[in-house]
């Protein structure tokens, strides 16, 4: 009996050993346990990250003043408490309107390991991607110059400004957006699943690691992979068309190519699909089955892969809601009835 017990254990311990190889040669790879590393991976040397840059950023994060209703935030539509995301099929922005185009807030959290951002991958990186938002008619609505007179109206913001890049900054647009970037750039979530790559075998449960198993060997680590599991520009409706196409008129980039979701705290970002009119996360499994890869996934299997994914609910960094400085008698007035 303690001969076969010692087998079992031996064989559960190849069969961890074997699952970790296997998954890292499909392209799955963890958030580094090693800070440094992690630190390499997620700052912008042209941007460097610093702990004054991160705290300003998060202030201008949460800011709503930077709309030009007044009201509207980043974290309006990202909103950190909620996995990111606002909960919405599709963002509500400026004068509380429905994105025109029907797509919905993808989450910020582990957007640093994205190759490209938005929907349609349009942006390369954070700090490009933090200029659209405050300037799109249907988020904040903000042209550029309010967004930095808001700022300099401040003297709490200019002299947390001078703090962080130093006294002779001029606090423009860009500036701002960068800011924010950094702080976004912090945003990452490790799990258990970055554990057990990393080496920790008994990080996942068996029932997980079947659902690992089975996530890989269905192939949806062909467009879920590397560390963000998704993140990069892929095509849409491989082997068929997606049963909500017709719900908004977005049809990705110019090629048709649409930016990949993480699945990382998939269960915190329902609705799901970019015009987020999929409610539950199994029926979300079997409809990327059915269009990406030619399969009818069995109920077993869902469940499996579903099981596998609630393991991607990672530890998330504490925000402390940042005290914002009061308006001044130059900062740009809003009329929220007729702006």
């Amino acid at each position: 009996m303690k001969a076969l017990m010692i087998s079992a254990v031996v064989a559960t311990a190849v069969m961890d050993a074997s699952l970790i190889d296997e998954a890292k040669n499909a392209g799955l790879k963890p958030i580094p346990a090693n800070k440094k590393a992690v630190e390499k991976l997620t700052s912008n040397p042209k941007n460097p990250t610093t702990a004054a840059k991160v705290e300003l950023g998060k202030m201008l994060y949460f800011e709503p003043r930077l709309s030009k209703s007044g009201l509207v935030s980043c974290n309006t539509c990202h909103n950190l408490a909620t996995g990111g995301v606002d909960g919405m099929a599709a963002a509500i922005g400026h004068k509380w309107k429905a994105n025109p185009h029907h797509l919905s807030s993808p989450t910020v959290y582990n957007a640093v390991f994205y190759s490209q951002q938005f929907w349609d991958g349009r942006s390369p990186h954070l700090e490009d991607q933090a200029q659209g938002p405050m300037q799109a008619a249907p988020e904040m609505a903000a042209p550029k110059d309010h967004v930095a007179n808001v700022v300099n109206s401040m003297p709490a913001y200019v002299n947390t400004f001078k703090k962080a890049y130093g006294n002779d900054v001029k606090i423009t647009f860009e500036k701002i957006a960068d800011t924010i970037a950094v702080f976004e750039r912090t945003l990452i979530t490790p799990s258990r699943y970055d554990d057990f790559l990393n080496g920790n075998k008994k990080a996942l449960t068996a029932a997980e690691q079947k659902g690992l198993k089975t996530f890989i060997d269905k192939g949806c680590t062909t467009c879920h992979n590397d560390i963000a599991l998704g993140g990069t520009m892929q095509a849409f409706g491989v082997t068929g068309q997606y049963k909500h196409m017709n719900v908004g008129d977005f049809k990705g980039d110019a090629n048709g190519l649409v930016r990949v979701p993480t699945l990382r705290n998939v269960t915190e970002t329902a609705p799901y699909f970019h015009n987020g009119q999929i409610a539950t996360l199994s029926e979300a499994i079997k409809e990327m089955g059915r269009i990406q890869l030619g399969v009818d996934l069995s109920d077993k299997e869902t469940a499996e892969i579903e099981t596998f994914l609630k393991a991607l609910e990672g530890k998330k960094p504490t925000i402390i809601y940042p005290m914002l400085p009061a308006s001044t008698a130059t900062t740009p007035k809003v009329d929220v009835i007729n702006d």
